[in-house]
């Protein structure tokens, strides 16, 4: 679990095929790893990935084909530069807002302005996942645990406004342009909400009622 506040930023160098596979390697100046273990999990741009190799300031991921065909990362090249989270402690102060770190699709970014000191941007997102967004509610974007200002419903675009800390702090001055592609995670909340609604409507109804068991010698 996660929280959606970048904790660095790391270096994409090197992208290995492995059996059909991906592994990874990235490495960071300003992570601390000095209590990163093998296993542990480390959100890289917002998508859940599992230590298997440490060295230093670097570290090795393998990357699954389900990873690669549901995220942006099958467009990241050596150099790019990652938001990186580690999964959060029980005694993590909780400034963002719940993130598993499981992607449910791509979004692109289709509006970049100036407005005054911040930066608002529009994200295109799988139409599917509109349902999901409110004003004002939480969507994570490339592992940022972001506010949807607005939402725009019939073209499917939520509205963000980037603050210069989280800007700088984050690789959006760096990567996101028009036209990229970032990884999109709904609010955790509004999908098990809608599993839990979706759970009672499927639950099948019975035609039994007292009488029926009063008939037949059961009560």
């Amino acid at each position: 679990m996660f929280t959606g506040l970048i904790e660095a930023t790391g270096t994409l160098i090197a992208m290995t095929p492995t059996g059909g596979d991906v592994r990874l390697t990235i490495r960071s100046q300003s992570l601390d790893f000095g209590d990163v273990k093998l296993g542990d999990s480390i959100a890289s741009n917002g998508i859940c990935l599992t230590v298997v190799a440490l060295d230093g300031n670097s570290y090795e991921v393998d990357v699954s084909q389900e990873t690669l065909h549901k995220s942006a990362l099958a467009g990241w090249k050596v150099g790019d530069t990652l938001n990186l989270e580690k999964a959060m402690l029980p005694t993590t102060r909780f400034g963002g807002h719940m993130v598993a770190g499981h992607i449910d699709g791509v979004g692109r970014i289709v509006k970049i302005a100036k407005d005054a000191r911040s930066i608002y941007v529009e994200v295109a997102i799988p139409k599917e996942l509109m349902k999901y967004t409110a004003d004002k509610g939480s969507i994570t974007v490339d592992g940022i645990s972001l506010t949807t200002n607005a939402i725009k419903p019939s073209e499917n675009i939520v509205c963000l406004n980037i603050i210069p800390h989280t800007a700088k702090e984050t690789n959006i001055d760096k990567h996101w342009r028009v036209g990229a592609r970032v990884n999109i995670e709904v609010d955790l909340v509004a999908r098990y909400l809608e599993r839990l609604l979706l759970g009672q409507k499927e639950t099948p109804t019975s035609n039994i009622t007292m009488e029926f068991l009063a008939e037949n010698g059961f009560v």
